[in-house]
C-alpha cells in the first residue's frame, strides 16, 4: 500500500465489504471475523465485533447453510429473493461499522454507499443466477456458485493486500454488469415469476 493515498485502502475495504455482502453475506461476516480473531488483520472501527465467538459461530453456521442452498437450482433463487432483505442492510451496516469513528454525516454517507454497492452486487448476482437457472442442466449453476464461493474471499483479500487493483477490478465488474443488464433483468423477472 506504499505510495497510495491514505483513503484508497479504506475505500477499497469498504467497497469490498459491501460488494461481498451483496453476493455472499455470511462468507464476508465469517471471513472478516476469522481474520480478526486469528490476528491476520486488525479490524478497523466496530468490525472487531465480527470476531466475537458467538458472531463467528452464527456466521459460520449460516455460511454452511448458504453454501448448500446456493448449489440447488431454483432454491438458490428463492434464497436470493429472501436475502434481498438481508444482504443490502448488512452491506450498509458493515461500511457504517468501518467508519464508526467518524461524524454522523460520515456514518450516513457510509450507510448509503454500502447499501448501494451491496444492492448492485446482489441484484447482478440474483439476476444472473436466475438466467442461468433457465438452462435445464445443473452444471452451469454449480459452476456459477463455486465461482462466487471463490470470488468473495479473493475480493476481500485483494482489497486488503492490493486495494488499488481491487478498485480497478470492481469498476470493470460494474461496467460488465451494466453491459449485461438486459440478461440480468430477465433473470430477475424469472425470480418474480417463480415467487408468484
Amino acid at each position: 500500500m506504499h505510495g497510495l493515498p491514505s483513503a484508497v485502502p479504506e475505500l477499497a475495504l469498504a467497497l469490498a465489504l459491501a460488494w461481498g455482502a451483496g453476493i455472499r453475506v455470511y462468507a464476508v461476516l465469517f471471513l472478516c471475523g476469522l481474520a480478526g480473531r486469528m490476528a491476520w488483520i486488525d479490524l478497523p472501527g466496530h468490525l472487531s465485533l465480527l470476531s466475537h465467538p458467538l458472531v463467528l459461530g452464527a456466521s459460520g453456521f449460516m455460511l454452511v447453510v448458504e453454501f448448500l442452498a446456493d448449489k440447488v437450482p431454483w432454491i438458490d433463487s428463492i434464497w436470493d429473493a429472501v436475502h434481498t432483505f438481508i444482504r443490502i442492510p448488512v452491506g450498509a451496516a458493515l461500511v457504517t461499522m468501518l467508519f464508526s469513528d467518524g461524524s454522523a454525516a460520515v456514518s450516513a454517507a457510509a450507510a448509503i454507499l454500502g447499501g448501494a454497492v451491496a444492492a448492485g452486487a446482489h441484484f447482478a448476482k440474483a439476476g444472473a443466477r436466475s438466467s442461468i437457472n433457465l438452462s435445464p442442466e445443473p452444471f452451469s449453476n454449480w459452476a456459477a456458485s463455486l465461482t462466487e464461493d471463490a470470488l468473495v474471499p479473493t475480493g476481500l483479500w485483494l482489497a486488503v493486500a492490493h486495494p488499488a487493483a481491487f478498485l480497478v477490478l470492481l469498476v470493470a465488474a460494474t461496467v460488465a454488469a451494466l453491459l449485461m443488464l438486459r440478461w440480468i433483468w430477465g433473470g430477475l423477472r424469472a425470480i418474480v415469476g417463480r415467487l408468484r
